[in-house]
């Protein structure tokens, strides 16, 4: 008898977007291009991606490529988001290390960077050394990227969660030069940072937790289920951290400093208000990429 033929790389891809969209369909898994997830996973496995996965379409699946994509496809079909499946994302210009200890990076953060770094050059980044305090840094995306972008800026990185920082560290293993200008620091916010810091931050950047408990219910089964949920609820209002930041941020900024923190749209007049009242004399808004209010920038403390 004649050994059973192998199956294909193509013919995995087509199993799987098949498998995906049924799930859809049927609402076991919220699956918005199944295809796509189909391919991402199998370059997964095979270690092909872009043309050369194309080109490799027709090859045969070795054994142990059919059982790391047959768990992987399990994992998705039974809710698990893709990033945590697939263990890493794409955020700006970092290809990271995403799990279940961190939250997964949004585009919307992305937009965070994109104010932080405007705000950096506005400072005369390309020309002195900044510093930078990242607050909440989970997997490190937001430290990382300012890190990279903008050559001489000294990031610190800081959570309260020694598992993020887990991940956050492996991600800067992975970072190159850039990663000489980053401290990884353990530190319930400013906690734990040195006292030689205090008025010397140039720039403040945070992505909190920011959903009040009572939001828990309404949140999608993929973050709810998945996500670390202390990185997603602050306390009863959602404005807790929020606040906690604003109210301490003077001490550790210069004068001219700033602060830049993500929230939720409907939170930021009440932020830009507690602002204010803190000391800061120019808050402004930001939206995310949907026009929709992402956050506030505050500079020029009295």
């Amino acid at each position: 008898m004649s050994e059973p033929r192998a199956i294909s790389l193509r013919e995995m891809a087509a199993e799987a977007g098949l498998r995906l969209a049924q799930a859809n369909e049927s609402a076991q898994a919220v699956i918005e291009n199944p295809s796509l997830e189909a391919r991402w996973l199998v370059e997964q496995v095979s270690g092909y991606e872009g043309a050369e996965y194309v080109m490799a379409l027709d090859e045969p699946a070795t054994a142990r490529m059919v059982s790391a994509f047959d768990a992987m496809l399990a994992r998705r079909l039974a809710g698990e988001p893709l990033q945590y499946v697939l263990g890493r994302w794409g955020f700006r210009k970092l290809d990271v290390m995403v799990d279940r200890r961190v939250l997964i990076p949004r585009p919307e953060t992305e937009q965070v960077v994109e104010v932080a770094i405007k705000e950096l050059r506005l400072m005369g980044s390309d020309d002195r050394p900044t510093t930078v305090v990242d607050l909440g840094t989970g997997s490190g995306v937001i430290a990382l990227s300012i890190a990279m972008e903008v050559v001489q800026a000294q990031v610190w990185a800081v959570d309260r969660s020694s598992e993020a920082l887990e991940v956050a560290r492996a991600n800067l293993a992975g970072l190159g030069r850039p990663a000489e200008r980053v401290r990884i620091l353990e530190s319930n916010w400013f906690d734990a940072l040195p006292d030689e810091l205090r008025l010397q931050v140039d720039l403040i950047v945070a992505n909190p937790p920011y959903i009040a408990e009572h939001e828990m219910a309404i949140l999608p089964a993929d973050v709810a289920d998945w996500e670390p949920i202390e990185a997603l609820i602050s306390g009863p209002s959602g404005r807790e951290d929020l606040h906690h930041i604003i109210t301490t941020s003077p001490a550790w900024l210069t004068k001219r400093g700033a602060l830049i923190l993500e929230c939720a749209s409907h939170q930021v007049q009440d932020l830009t208000t507690h602002a204010k009242a803190t000391g800061f004399n120019e808050v402004t808004i930001f939206n995310d990429l949907s026009s929709r209010p992402r956050g506030i920038t505050a500079h020029n403390l009295a």
